[in-house]
């Protein structure tokens, strides 16, 4: 099995693509910050089983793999690309069953009214047709979480390579914020939350 690696904005995250589906087209990703929170993954818990893995995020149809920051590339990746095409190569279920019921944004449009509801709609349209593509190019993945209408803040959770990147702040206010507040008037401040 040939895996692809593409390197992310992120220094210690990498994306490995092996060319056939991960969690399928259109799904949320699913992020594990640490091994204690892979147990909804087998592939996840197989990755923290590679000594120097701190973080795994599956995406459609890659998987993004950070490292710890005292460890090289060149002695994690060859272990990486053995785990992902040993495991894929088996045909083994990536997740368990019922894992996928988890993967849902904090917050449903059935909790807004009325214009409230609509500017959530547009905020989420937004989201998932111009920003989650373009972070999935780069291994990670942006989820909406919650609209303040009081106050016109969005909050939004980054995954992936994304999740402690150096460039995620700028990507969130000088991209992300920009872009909602000149489609949606209503939005005033984008934050990240964990």
């Amino acid at each position: 099995m040939f895996i692809e690696t593409e390197d992310t904005p992120n220094p210690q995250s990498m994306k490995f693509l092996p060319g056939r589906p991960i969690l399928g087209h259109g799904a949320l990703g699913m992020d594990f910050p640490n091994a204690e929170t892979a147990t909804a993954s087998p592939l996840a818990e197989t990755l923290f089983g590679v000594d120097g893995v701190s973080g795994v995020f599956l995406g459609a149809d890659f998987v993004t793999v950070t490292k710890f920051e005292s460890v090289d590339w060149r002695h994690v990746k060859p272990a990486i690309l053995g785990a992902i095409a040993d495991f894929l190569t088996a045909a083994l279920p990536v997740l368990k069953a019922g894992a996928a019921n988890a993967r849902r944004p904090a917050t449903s449009l059935d909790d807004y009214e009325a214009e409230d509801r609509e500017v959530v709609e547009q905020i989420i349209e937004l989201i998932d047709t111009r920003v989650r593509p373009a972070v999935a190019a780069d291994g990670g993945d942006i989820v909406f979480q919650h609209y303040e209408p009081r106050t016109g803040v969005v909050f939004l959770s980054l995954h992936g390579s994304c999740s402690g990147c150096p460039s995620s702040t700028m990507t969130l206010k000088a991209g992300i914020e920009n872009m909602l507040k000149h489609y949606v008037p209503e939005v005033v401040k984008v934050e990240a939350v964990a």
